[in-house]
């Protein structure tokens, strides 16, 4: 695959879900992307398309930074859903919005570094709940909130960057190891950020700042957006900070909270991204794709040029989408880009010889096909296409990253593989039984999915694929319910859970049902990881070298009752240190918070705590049945 000069027209969902685990790398792990970030985002926007629910665009990335340990946020930070239109933030703005008069903060998305400073630490996002402590870097940092620039001495969210200013005045002198110059800010703030040692970025006077993103915040009616959206867009195009666009929330706190999130972002917010661009050409043909749950339409047109791309193909989103537009292959057709990411049609006028795009058989096994709301779906549950999107979706949720679509394919067509429990019987052998695979590769296949044996309660609900219940949502349910107690739940127990509501309550026990035997099968392949069973456990947490891997130990101390944790927290029991004398963030938090401190020796030495030791194994939970 040519990773710079792809087409994403001509990839299929796993295709385009390796090229963006590539540049993923390229950019957060190895901080030297090959690509812009338009270009980035056309490959998620396209994956989007292809594929929803692909684990990749629920994931919230982080730069590699120098480390002090991790962090746990009091508040997590999430990603942001984006918009590519004013159209698609009103969309947004008037599906959750209370009245016309709902008041929306209009605020700058700086392109740096997500950071929460909380009075003491300094850290990154990193996934969302747990973060990276960059304290170290606190030296090179001002801050600049509300009624205030200067040091980093107060509780602040926000994002680290370069000034525009500063970095034409500072960092055109400031060179990095290799003796070379920063191409852009974003970049500079990220190579910093890898520095064990920051005295020669301190000697040659490099800045950075943390803006906190309440600095500068518009507060609009939502009645008056349209009208002062030009306005708002001007005003931060002055502003002194790099930027990549808007964001957009609802100014009552307890009301934007309220709406919760998905996976991946708040629904009370939302990110407009900068640019749009469009041309006409000829609507030649329509291809229907398979997602999980139903076909999707895409455009095949007559080569046109926009934004210094050849498009060739373009998103029709859904049936619905080509009524309304009375859409006929030979019309002439304006063709938009999002953002200068995912080309999409944005109008038509009728061409001189029409033809209908519609079709009314499934491409697959030609069963008759239904209308589910704007979605044109095939009905046969058997139907080849569907399983096999709806096996890849169950194998990402139970995080099984090397299982593409072609292989799952394959598996499908040479041993009739239907179910995750299936998987579990694969050996390497079978494998080497497919085109494409080694030796080498079968065997570290068959290693990921034997590991996937050791999974958490949330992930074998997200992989039934129940609609409108992805990895979030089982967490919440599964705060309230076992897995055998929800497989007793009525639909109006469910319905009764904040963010669940009776369509997704009939649902879930609607699946439960029909996919009971299923659902046994697997429980009874796998080892089930529950929250539940450390809930009440004291915590505690290792720092320092030790003799063996920190996994051993937190083993050890989950079988004398203890449940491990990443950071050091007020709820944390108890710091295992290898070196109490050391100075380490996590030993200096734990004097903060008061956590008792004992030695590796002193900790190997105490009696167990009177706590659940480990998890259950299997399907062990207590005396429910597991399906009524």
């Amino acid at each position: 695959m040519d990773h710079i000069n792809f087409d994403l027209t001509l990839m299929n969902a796993a295709q385009t879900a390796e090229l963006l685990a590539f540049h993923d790398r390229q950019y957060w792990e190895l901080n030297e992307p090959l690509i812009s970030d338009v270009r980035y985002d056309e490959i998620v926007e396209h994956l989007r398309r292809l594929d929803p629910q692909n684990a990749l665009l629920s994931r919230i990335h982080t730069p590699q930074v120098e480390s002090g340990g991790k962090v746990r946020h009091l508040r997590p930070m999430l990603s942001l859903d984006k918009a590519y239109s004013l159209a698609e933030v009103l969309e947004w703005a008037h599906k959750y919005a209370r009245t016309p008069e709902e008041i929306v903060l209009v605020e700058p998305k700086y392109d740096g570094i997500s950071a929460n400073f909380d009075g003491i630490i300094l850290s990154t996002r990193g996934d969302g709940e747990i973060g990276e402590d960059i304290s170290g870097k606190l030296p090179l940092i001002e801050l600049e909130t509300p009624g205030y620039c200067g040091k980093v001495d107060r509780p602040a969210r926000g994002e680290i960057v370069i000034r525009d200013d500063d970095f034409r005045n500072i960092y055109s002198h400031i060179r990095k190891k290799d003796g070379g110059t920063y191409k852009n800010s974003r970049n500079a703030v990220a190579g910093i950020m890898t520095l064990k040692d920051i005295v020669p970025m301190q000697m040659q006077g490099a800045k950075l700042t943390l803006v906190d993103y309440s600095l500068i915040s518009h507060a609009v009616p939502l009645n008056q957006l349209e009208s002062r959206w030009q306005e708002l867009k001007t005003a931060f195009a002055s502003l002194p900070y790099p930027m990549d666009g808007i964001v957009l929330k609802f100014a009552d706190t307890a009301f934007r909270e309220s709406l919760g999130s998905t996976a991946h972002h708040p629904r009370g917010e939302i990110a407009y991204k900068f640019t749009n661009a469009s041309a006409q050409t000829t609507l030649l043909g329509v291809q229907w794709s398979f997602g999980k749950n139903c076909l999707t339409p895409v455009a095949e047109l007559a080569p046109v040029e926009l934004s210094g791309i050849t498009i060739k193909r373009a998103t029709l989103h859904n049936v619905q989408n080509i009524i309304d537009m009375g859409l006929m292959i030979g019309d002439t057709v304006t063709v938009e880009r999002a953002g200068d990411v995912i080309p999409f049609i944005a109008g038509s006028s009728p061409g001189l010889l029409r033809e209908s795009p519609l079709i009314t058989h499934c491409p697959e096994c030609k069963s008759e096909l239904v209308r589910r709301g704007p979605e044109l779906c095939c009905p046969n549950k058997e139907c080849p296409g569907s399983r096999l999107q709806l096996l890849c979706a169950a194998i990402r949720n139970l995080g099984i990253e090397r299982l593409g679509e072609p292989t799952v394919a394959k598996l499908m067509r040479k041993f009739g593989i239907l179910h995750l429990r299936e998987l579990f019987d694969l050996n390497t052998g079978d494998l080497l039984m497919l085109d494409g695979f080694g030796s080498k590769s079968a065997a570290n296949l068959i290693k990921e999915i034997q590991k996937a044996r050791e999974v958490d309660d949330f992930q074998i609900i997200a992989a039934l694929n129940i609609p409108g219940i992805g990895a979030n949502i089982a967490k919440l349910l599964l705060e309230k319910f076992s897995i055998a107690e929800l497989r007793q739940a009525s639909a109006e127990t469910l319905a009764e859970i904040p963010g669940i509501g009776p369509e997704r309550a009939g649902a879930i026990t609607e699946t439960l049902r029909e996919r009971s035997d299923e659902l046994d099968e697997l429980l009874n392949a796998v080892t089930v990881r529950t929250a539940a069973n450390t809930a009440d456990a004291p915590g505690i947490c290792f720092t320092g070298k030790m003799p063996e891997k920190r996994s051993f130990y937190e083993k050890l101390a989950q079988e004398r009752g203890y449940a491990p944790m990443d950071s050091v927290t007020a709820k944390l029991s108890l710091l295992v240190a290898a070196d109490v004398n050391d100075s380490s963030s996590k030993l200096k938090n734990a004097r903060k918070l008061g956590v008792k401190i004992v030695s590796l020796d002193e900790f190997l030495a105490m009696p167990p705590v009177n706590a659940p030791a480990t998890a259950p194994e299997n399907n062990e939970f207590g005396d429910l049945p597991l399906f009524s």
